[in-house]
């Protein structure tokens, strides 16, 4: 399997997803409800960017390997 080129915004949104869920799992995080909006917004543009639609086949792939690849780079700090 060749790699994947993900498009810098998507890439962002899922360290942004990353970052939020891990604040979001700590024991009694602050601002809970906003850290689950936050989570849900990031998540709708992760899933219906327009990234996906042109590999409709191979979704679940791409998405496993944006996973990955935002975790690779995981700069949590930035």
């Amino acid at each position: 399997m060749e790699p994947t080129i993900f498009p810098p915004d998507l890439v962002q949104a899922q360290r942004d997803w990353i970052r939020t869920y891990e604040a979001l799992a700590q024991p009694h995080p602050p601002h809970s409800t906003a850290l689950r909006r936050r989570l849900l917004e990031l998540s709708a543009q992760i899933w219906w960017h327009p990234f996906f639609t042109a590999t409709a086949g191979n979704a679940p792939a791409a998405r496993t390997a944006l996973r990955r690849l935002a975790r690779s780079r995981g700069s949590w700090a930035s």
